[in-house]
């Protein structure tokens, strides 16, 4: 079927940039007919279908698409500088594109130096200058000893933090014991900062075997769940003591999901996030030897997958972002198959959305609420008010998606750096066919992307 098609009005004098015009235009939590009028980068106005908005430019909606706003990726591993060999602005942003993603914020560690100060700051922002085909964003991290960092970092316009319970993967982002944790969460609280949290316990994982193996299970017995919820109920503990926005990055454990619950309602300010590999891969479908299926918390067994799929449909999980933390293939099986020295890290940027919607709508659950998890809620907690909705006055970051279009996952086609991804072959539904950022549709060789500084919110 034809896609949206953009076609030239006639007149001197329009009243908006750019019209979109379709039957399915997702408004609040509902896909009604409309017309949007975007003027500035800036959705000006949204009339009924019908009404004949006028523009020098138009999109007309093809019967099979529906309009949505652009994805918000609040967890990327863009990893430059200093490790672009890994990934990159220019083939991250791309990737981010080509999946309806508008927005990202890239996470502290693996670029070299770590976000951890204001200088390694001033350097990501030199290097994302120029490059980025979509907004990004920063978080700082904290690391031992950089306490005096966090308020000046937070001045320079970072979203939050980043800290791990545990051994990062990479020597010059170390980990933080669980006081050093609570100490930089009063400092954040002070300045009404949010803390993201790689939530493993250190020592459960250090007690547990680590075998050099090609089997999948003998990883996922090295990162046990046990791990995840005793590094969870001390964050719950810190958060509530201290009165921080605490976040829990990419939950695999669904074990947990009680004890989340009850924080929420016991009033800690907590968030919850889960990635697509957790609610679209099993334990039991990872072939021996297939490295690139390895991430950190593991994908665990199917009726895990289920409870998490039961976490958000419930709110207890918040949203879902990719955690694309791609490496290159001489890192991802270094070993010929042994899970124990392959990186931990998994590349979804472009997908995420297909994957996400391909196991939602198997499971009956509408569009509408895949992309309030994928856009509208990530954009709210990072304080991203303009963005994740379609409404007057948002930004005109918008994905033009045919939800029935299905296709066939080729990793070496993907627009990530390497050609490393455990959905290659695997079938798909929902294709990203325009992806507009400030109401211009995005061309993979120009560079429209803004950098962006946190919003002061509470």
């Amino acid at each position: 079927m034809p896609d949206a098609s953009f076609v030239a009005s006639a007149g001197s004098i329009e009243t908006f940039d750019l019209v979109l015009r379709g039957e399915r235009v997702l408004l609040g939590e509902e896909f009604s007919p409309a017309e949007v009028g975007v003027r500035g980068g800036v959705i000006a106005r949204i009339a009924p279908s019908g009404t004949g908005l006028r523009a020098p430019e138009t999109v007309q909606l093809a019967a099979d698409e529906v309009l949505i706003p652009g994805l918000v990726d609040t967890h990327v591993h863009v990893n430059e500088p200093g490790r672009t060999e890994w990934e990159g602005f220019v083939s991250a942003t791309r990737a981010a594109a080509a999946g309806g993603v508008t927005t990202i914020i890239d996470m502290p560690l693996n670029c070299d130096p770590p976000t951890t100060s204001v200088a390694a700051l001033d350097a990501k922002r030199r290097a994302a200058a120029g490059q980025i085909l979509v907004d990004v964003g920063f978080w700082g991290g904290v690391v031992p000893g950089n306490l005096a960092e966090l308020g000046p970092l937070d001045d320079a316009g970072v979203f939050g933090f980043k800290c791990f319970l545990l051994d990062s993967g990479v020597e010059e982002f170390p980990a933080v014991t669980a006081d050093e944790m609570e100490a930089a969460m009063t400092e954040l609280a002070r300045a009404g900062s949010l803390l993201n949290v790689h939530a493993e316990d250190a020592h459960l994982i250090d007690a547990a075997p680590h075998p050099h193996s090609t089997l999948y299970a003998d990883f996922l017995a090295s990162r046990p769940r046990e791990a995840e919820d005793t590094a969870i109920a001390a964050v719950i503990e810190r958060a509530a003591r201290t009165g921080v926005r605490a976040h829990v990055v990419h939950l695999s454990s669904a074990d947990s999901l009680g004890r989340i619950a009850e924080a929420k309602r016991a009033g800690v300010r907590l968030t919850v996030e889960t990635c697509p590999h957790y609610l679209t891969l099993t334990a039991e479908e990872i072939p021996a030897g297939a490295t690139a299926f390895k991430c950190c918390p593991p994908i665990r067994e199917a009726a895990n997958r289920d409870a998490l799929w039961e976490g958000l449909e419930s709110g207890v999980i918040d949203f879902i972002v990719s955690d694309h933390s791609p490496a290159p293939p001489s890192m991802k099986d270094p070993g010929h198959g042994d899970f124990a020295p392959a990186w931990g890290g998994i590349a979804s940027l472009q997908l995420g959305l297909a994957l996400v919607w391909s196991e939602a709508r198997r499971r009956g659950i509408p569009l509408q609420r895949v992309v309030e998890w994928m856009s509208g809620a990530p954009a709210h907690r990072a304080g991203l008010t303009g963005k994740g909705r379609i409404a007057e006055g948002a930004a005109a970051d918008l994905a033009v998606f045919a939800p029935d279009e299905t296709f066939t996952v080729n990793a070496a086609a993907l627009e990530h750096r390497h050609p490393v991804c455990p959905y290659d072959g695997r079938d798909l539904s929902g294709a990203v066919r325009t992806t507009l950022l400030a109401g211009h549709p995005i061309d993979r060789n120009v560079a429209r992307g803004r950098l962006l500084r946190r919003e002061r919110i509470e």
